[in-house]
């Protein structure tokens, strides 16, 4: 390497140290201007739901306005790269599932996980089961009456799901494996044409988020058997759950809240406490837990723990039904 070369890295590495020192220094004064939070998913969903009410619990604490930015599509992609490229001064922020960060890094070759690395966990922001339900044509109102059915008549129980390697099609791989049935994966380009032939009986279940389906649970076109995992949300907590048939079926889909590799620690820990205040908001949880999404405050290595602990859950669900994305 030449003099040249040195001094060129020297200096680069000089203008880092400086730009670092200078967004630590505004961890004291931040947030200086408006926050933008990048969601991975469409207006209207569940975790744009979240997302929103968060923003103006924020708006109104740090007296700078939050402003929630939707890109869904490509299973986050867009909106991980987005944050990953951004000033790591605290103003750009990715809210993102555990589809995001864990399971389309597994799936896919397209940059999942190089962008995952580029992000740094700041907090968990929220948990939720997912709630299995079947088609109300069907003479079936529990999990073990559904194994008990799917046994009866291989190759006819069929599970919806809004695509091939999504939260839903795994839960239905899990369910498979562990009740040892022979059930079909019907994948769909999202969620109101799974639904609709759901209603209809041509499909027989579904995994979903409690929100999405319960107003079809409350007209009966639905029925609800179980959740996949314990929750204290008021909406979910006294559900059945799988594991009372299936002993070591468990999942939850859950966010946490990103920003830059780059962002320092200081900064990372200021916006940790202004969440944690947020997430604890009465009038946040009131409005957010009634639908069975549990608001959970929580630290950057806990993000981390998450991540491994479903990580080695789901490569062992993915790796058993040899499912791909390429």
């Amino acid at each position: 390497m030449t003099r040249r070369h040195l001094l060129q890295l020297a200096s680069s590495a000089l203008a880092l140290l400086a730009c670092a020192g200078a967004y630590a220094q505004n961890a004291t004064t931040w947030p200086s201007k408006n926050i933008r939070l990048v969601v991975p998913y469409a207006a209207g969903g569940p975790a744009d739901l979240v997302a929103r009410e968060l923003a103006l619990t924020l708006t109104a604490d740090l007296k700078q306005s939050v402003t929630v930015e939707n890109m869904g599509g490509s299973m986050g992609v867009p909106a991980l790269g987005a944050v990953a490229r951004a000033e790591p001064d605290g103003h750009t922020l990715l809210m993102a599932a555990v589809g995001n960060v864990v399971l389309q890094p597994m799936l896919s070759k397209h940059g999942g996980a190089d962008l995952v690395a580029k992000l740094r966990p700041v907090s968990i922001i929220s948990t939720a089961p997912h709630v299995l339900v079947v088609s109300a044509k069907l003479p079936i109102k529990s999990v073990a009456e559904l194994v008990a059915y799917a046994k009866a008549h291989p190759g006819e129980v069929s599970f919806a799901s809004a695509g091939t390697g999504g939260t839903s099609h795994l839960g239905m791989e899990m369910f498979k494996s562990l009740s040892k049935t022979d059930v079909i994966h019907v994948p769909y380009k999202g969620s109101s044409g799974s639904v609709n032939d759901l209603i209809s009986g041509q499909v027989s279940a579904l995994f979903s988020s409690l929100p999405s389906l319960q107003g079809l649970i409350d007209k009966g076109y639905v029925r609800l058997l179980a959740a996949t995992a314990p929750s204290q949300s008021p909406a979910t907590k006294n559900l059945p759950l799988m594991s009372a048939t299936l002993p070591e079926f468990e999942y939850a889909t859950w966010y946490a809240m990103y920003a830059p590799l780059a962002t320092p620690p200081a900064l990372v820990e200021r916006i940790n406490q202004a969440l944690s205040r947020a997430l604890k908001n009465p009038a946040l949880t009131s409005k957010v837990e009634a639908a069975g999404t549990e608001l959970r405050a929580g630290s950057a290595d806990e993000v981390l723990l998450w991540t491994q602990r479903d990580a080695a859950k789901w490569r062992r669900v993915i790796q058993d039904a040899k499912i791909t994305l390429e």
